[in-house]
């Protein structure tokens, strides 16, 4: 299928530009909730016993602002925000990309070079690595491995390592970046939209019948969003790996650079996630 080369453009150019933006507000409130929530875990060591709440005090754009953390909030008197659509705007404006940009036409995607695999099998291979690898991420999280961090980290770097080495030998360097990218950008969303506020749907409904919130529910919740934040970090890097050729994808050892960056993205969130 082929499209007219302006109409392309035009569609490449406001499609990048919702997806940055989106992206920036995604990552944005996710990293800010993660240092929110470890101030006010601070405070309420602080304050522990003394009866008063944990506030955390902040100064920004000519106001001040004290934020407090409850358990059960006020439901009746108090307006609830969501911060949701931030992931979904990321992820179809870059599943729209990744479709115009690689899917259509298959010249971004396939690399004679490399390999000798049709556009369909090479499409069909990309969303099946889509919809498995968040399935696998799924069944690693719902298994005992889910609760050893440093056991699940080590295993999932290494599927992380052979995936990229796999796709460099069947997609062109740059699509077998993006590839990789795509799959930590649909397991984030979904984590969103499947995991984490279905989890604070249920903990909501507990509260309007008057039950206490199951503990397990916000320990999920809080689990998936802090991967989020590991995985957002390579995955901003993998959004613009195609703008370096030379020391990225092109490099003949391609997946081999792709692998080391995204485990000193992941150490970099560890020191982030601390800030």
């Amino acid at each position: 299928m082929t499209i007219d080369p302006t109409l392309n453009e035009w569609l490449n150019l406001l499609l990048r530009w919702v997806h940055v933006f989106a992206g920036i507000m995604w990552v944005g409130t996710t990293y800010y909730f993660t240092w929110l929530d470890a101030r006010l875990s601070e405070e309420e060591k602080a304050v522990a016993n003394t009866g008063t709440p944990a506030q955390v005090w902040m100064v920004h754009s000519g106001g001040f602002y004290a934020v407090e953390k409850r358990k059960v909030p006020d439901l009746i008197s108090r307006h609830l925000h969501w911060f949701r659509w931030e992931a979904g705007t990321t992820w179809l404006s870059g599943m729209a990309l990744l479709v115009l940009v690689y899917y259509l036409g298959g010249g971004a995607l396939v690399d004679p070079d490399v390999s000798e695999i049709s556009v369909v099998a090479a499409v069909g291979l990309g969303l099946g690595l889509l919809i498995g690898g968040g399935i696998v991420y799924d069944l690693m999280m719902m298994s005992p491995l889910g609760r050893n961090e440093r056991a699940f980290a080590v295993i999932a770097y290494l599927m992380v390592v052979g995936i990229s080495y796999g796709l460099s030998r069947v997609f062109s360097g740059r699509a077998a970046y993006i590839q990789v990218g795509s799959m930590f950008g649909t397991i984030m969303a979904a984590n969103v939209w499947m995991h984490i506020l279905p989890a604070q749907k249920k903990m909501i409904a507990a509260i309007k019948e008057g039950r206490k919130p199951d503990d397990a529910l916000s320990a999920q919740a809080k689990l998936r969003s802090k991967q989020n934040t590991f995985m957002a970090v390579p995955v901003v890097f993998l959004m613009i790996s195609n703008h370096f050729p030379g020391v990225a994808y092109g490099d003949r050892y391609n997946w081999a650079i792709l692998s080391i960056l995204v485990l000193l993205g992941w150490v970099a969130a560890k020191f982030i996630r601390r800030a």
